[in-house]
């Protein structure tokens, strides 16, 4: 807490946004430290969290990204795309805001779930999207985040986007092969399309 310069539990509890009564237990000992706040410290603060746990390396981390609170870079939503409430990105609180400059023409930054993108994209990463607004000019074989409405039973996910035969549909494929199988939507059911350009795992920012 110290050496992040902060002189009150209430301060440092604020600068995670989170409750003082939350942390408490954890900086006094009396109850381990939960993953979510172990994530604040190195998303936030570059803490390492290797030293935190071990007291081995360096306390900080030299990252390039900048994160911080004030609305300056890219946001990051830390949500999952299988929340079916998710209409749109737009619509979500940003936890953070990314300064990274070979990100900072995309929309949003967002956690990966899952490993049906692996080894393409790994459950942990972070991967940076734009938003698509014309979707007859796409990228083939390109990774997306798609949305789509109740035609296509509200699918919230990551895929791969290949060119099907009928131009109106498309083909979205997972990268890892132990995901076999394809699913076919067509295009108007699509509500939200985002191209992913870039990835960062959480040691990077």
């Amino acid at each position: 807490m110290d050496k992040l310069g902060f002189k009150t539990q209430k301060d440092f509890a604020s600068g995670l946004n989170l409750e003082p009564g939350t942390i408490s237990p954890m900086i006094s000992g009396k109850r381990p430290i939960t993953n979510p706040f172990k994530e604040r410290l190195d998303f936030k603060f570059n803490v390492n969290i290797n030293w935190l746990e071990t007291g081995e390396g360096e306390p900080f981390l030299k990252k390039g990204p900048v994160v911080s609170e004030s609305k300056e870079g890219v946001p990051y939503f830390n949500v999952s795309l299988s929340d079916h409430d998710i209409r749109s990105f737009g619509d979500e609180q940003a936890e953070y805001f990314v300064n990274y400059k070979p990100f900072n023409d995309c929309t949003c930054y967002l956690p990966v779930y899952g490993d049906s993108m692996y080894p393409k994209y790994a459950s942990g990463e972070i991967i940076a999207v734009r938003e698509i607004t014309n979707f007859e000019i796409l990228q083939w074989g390109e990774a997306y985040v798609i949305m789509t409405d109740e035609k296509a039973n509200h699918l919230r996910s990551i895929k791969l986007i290949h060119q099907h035969s009928d131009e109106n549909k498309l083909i979205l494929r997972s990268s890892n092969p132990n995901f076999k199988g394809d699913t076919v939507i067509a295009k108007k059911s699509i509500t939200a399309l985002y191209l992913i350009k870039g990835k960062i795992t959480r040691n990077l920012i």
